[in-house]
C-alpha cells in the first residue's frame, strides 16, 4: 500500500473547541488521544486564541507536526490585544448569530480539497465540537459527516444547564426582580432534577440569574442544550464513579451514545511520548519557577490559591483573601493574574509582603498540574472550574471552594456534599474566615478526612483509566464506533 493510500485511509478529526482557556485545554487534551489512536487531527482554534497560544508558546510551537495541525478561524468580535478571555457575553452572541461558519465550513472544504491532491492529508471524518459550538451542527450536516459533542462540564454542570428550559417552564426563570438574588429565594430547593438531589436554586450554573427574558446568556445555553439532540454522540470528561447517578439520569432524548472518558490526562500519562508532548495548553506564560520554591516545603505544608483563566474580583475581595492567607500562617502559591482585579491592577498592600515574607510565593500564572501534583501541595484554594476539580482529583489535593459563576456553583456544591472532600467560602469573602477555613483545610480533623477522601478519588481515577476501567473502557468503545460510522457514511 502506498504511503498516499495509507494516509487517505486515516481517519481525520476536526477538533473546535469553546474559545476559551478551559476548554482549549480539555479539546486539546482529548485530541491528543484521538492522536495516539491512529486519527489525523486538525484542531481550529479562534485567531485570537492561536496567536496567543505562539505567543505563550513560541512561533515555532506548531512547526513539525504532519499529522497533528493547527488552524484559525474569526471569531467575529473586534481585534484585541489583550491577553485575557474575552467577554463571553460577547463571545456567545457572535457564536449565536453563526459569524464564525462561513469561515469554518470554508475552512472544512479547503481541508478536503487539499485532501483530493495531497498524499499528507485525508479528508475529514469527522468533527469533534465543543458542545457551546454549535453552529458545527450546520457543518456536518452540509458535509455528512458525524458530529461528535465534547461535554467539557462535569456531566452534573450539564445537566444543571440543561434545566434552564424547565426552570423557564416552571415560573422559577426568568427572576422576578433582583430581590430574588438576596431574600432567601436562591435557598428553593429543586428536587425534580433526575439524578441531582437536595441542590437549591443557587447551586445551579449561574446563567438563569437574570431578570431579562432575552438575557444572551441564558437563551445562548438553551440553545446549545437544544442543539446537543443533533450529535451523533456525547463525550464528557468525568468518570463513571464519580458521577453514576447522573450519567444514568441523562435525558433519553440525547443521542443514545454517551462516553464518560475522564480525566484524559491520567490516560495521556500512559502514553509513549510523540512529536505532540511538546504542545502545552495554556494561552499564557507560564512561569516554571515557583516549582523550585516548592521544592524547598515540607510535604503537604503549600496551600495553593488559584482562580482560574476568568475569574474577576474587587480589589476588597482580593485584600480580604490577602490578609486571611497571611494570617493562616500557612505556606501559600498564590496565582494572580494581571487582569485578576476587575478594571485595575491587582496591588495588595505593602504591609502583605512582609507578614508573608518567607512562606507566601506570588505568581502571574504557572503549570498548575505540575504544581497540584508536588508532594509540598496540601490543599488548593480555587474557583471550582472543571478542569480544576478533576486536576485535584487525579492529584488527590482536597479543595477550599469560591464558586463565581457558570458552572462553579454546581462543581463546588458535589465536592462538598457528595464527593467529600471539598468546603466553601462564603461569596463575600472576609479575611476571619479565610483564615479560619484555610486552618481547617491544612490542619484540622475535617481537613484529614477530606485529604483521605482526595486520595480516594485519586485512585478510582486511576482505576478508570486503567486498561481495564470504565473510561477506558468507554473510550475503546467511542474509537469502535466512531470507524463503524466512517463506513456507514461512505
Amino acid at each position: 500500500m502506498s504511503s498516499t493510500e495509507v494516509a487517505h485511509q486515516m481517519p481525520h478529526a476536526v477538533c473546535i473547541p469553546y474559545p476559551a482557556q478551559s476548554h482549549i485545554k480539555a479539546m486539546l487534551k482529548f485530541a491528543k488521544l484521538l492522536h495516539h489512536r491512529g486519527f489525523h487531527i486538525t484542531f481550529v482554534n479562534t485567531e485570537f486564541n492561536h496567536n496567543r497560544f505562539l505567543k505563550s508558546l513560541g512561533h515555532k510551537a506548531f512547526d513539525g507536526l504532519p499529522d497533528f495541525r493547527f488552524e484559525a478561524i474569526p471569531d467575529g468580535l473586534p481585534a484585541s490585544e489583550a491577553e485575557a478571555t474575552q467577554d463571553i457575553p460577547a463571545l456567545c452572541d457572535s457564536i449565536r448569530n453563526n459569524l464564525s461558519l462561513p469561515p469554518f465550513l470554508d475552512l472544512l472544504t479547503r481541508i478536503n480539497n487539499t485532501a483530493s491532491t495531497s498524499c499528507n492529508v485525508p479528508p475529514v471524518t469527522c468533527i469533534f465540537s465543543d458542545w457551546l459550538m454549535f453552529f458545527t451542527v450546520h457543518a456536518a450536516e452540509e458535509l455528512g459527516i458525524p458530529l461528535i459533542m465534547f461535554i467539557t462540564l462535569a456531566a452534573c454542570g450539564f445537566m444543571g444547564f440543561y434545566q434552564y428550559s424547565a426552570l423557564i417552564e416552571k415560573g422559577l426563570v426568568p427572576l422576578k426582580d433582583e430581590g430574588c438574588l438576596t431574600n432567601g429565594f436562591m435557598d428553593t430547593v429543586i428536587d425534580w432534577i433526575p439524578g441531582m438531589k437536595g441542590l437549591r436554586l443557587k447551586d445551579l450554573p449561574t446563567f438563569f440569574r437574570t431578570t431579562n427574558p432575552h438575557d444572551i446568556m441564558l437563551n445562548y445555553v438553551i440553545e446549545a442544550s437544544e442543539r446537543v439532540h443533533k450529535a451523533s454522540a456525547l463525550v464528557i470528561q468525568t468518570l463513571e464513579v464519580l458521577e453514576g447517578d447522573v450519567l444514568d439520569a441523562l435525558p433519553s432524548t440525547l443521542p443514545n451514545n454517551v462516553y464518560a472518558i475522564g480525566p484524559i490526562q491520567l490516560h495521556l500519562d500512559c502514553l509513549p511520548k510523540d512529536h505532540t508532548n511538546h504542545v502545552g495548553y495554556s494561552l499564557l506564560k507560564e512561569d516554571t519557577e515557583c516549582l523550585q520554591w516548592l521544592n524547598s516545603k515540607p510535604p503537604n505544608s503549600v496551600l495553593y490559591v488559584n482562580f482560574g483563566s476568568v475569574i474577576v474580583m474587587t480589589s476588597q475581595q482580593l485584600v480580604e483573601f490577602g490578609k486571611g492567607l497571611a494570617k493562616s500562617m500557612h505556606a501559600f502559591l498564590w496565582v494572580i493574574r494581571p487582569d485578576l482585579v476587575v478594571g485595575q491592577s491587582a496591588i495588595l498592600p505593602p504591609e502583605f509582603e512582609r507578614e508573608i515574607k518567607g512562606r507566601g510565593l506570588i505568581a502571574s500564572w504557572c503549570p498548575q498540574e505540575q504544581v497540584l501534583n508536588h508532594p509540598s501541595i496540601g490543599g488548593f484554594l480555587t474557583h471550582c472550574g472543571w478542569n480544576s476539580i478533576l486536576e485535584s482529583i487525579t492529584a488527590g489535593v482536597p479543595i477550599l471552594c469560591w464558586p463565581i459563576f457558570a458552572d462553579q456553583q454546581t462543581n463546588s456544591w458535589y465536592a462538598c456534599n457528595e464527593w467529600g472532600f471539598g468546603i466553601e467560602i462564603d461569596g463575600d469573602v472576609k479575611s476571619g474566615e479565610v483564615e479560619k477555613l484555610v486552618r481547617e483545610l491544612m490542619e484540622g480533623d475535617k481537613g484529614k478526612q477530606m485529604k483521605s477522601k482526595a486520595l480516594e478519588w485519586k485512585k478510582l481515577a486511576e482505576e478508570a483509566t486503567g486498561s481495564h476501567g470504565s473510561s477506558s473502557t468507554n473510550l475503546d468503545s467511542l474509537i469502535d464506533d466512531l470507524m463503524l460510522l466512517r463506513k456507514t457514511s461512505y
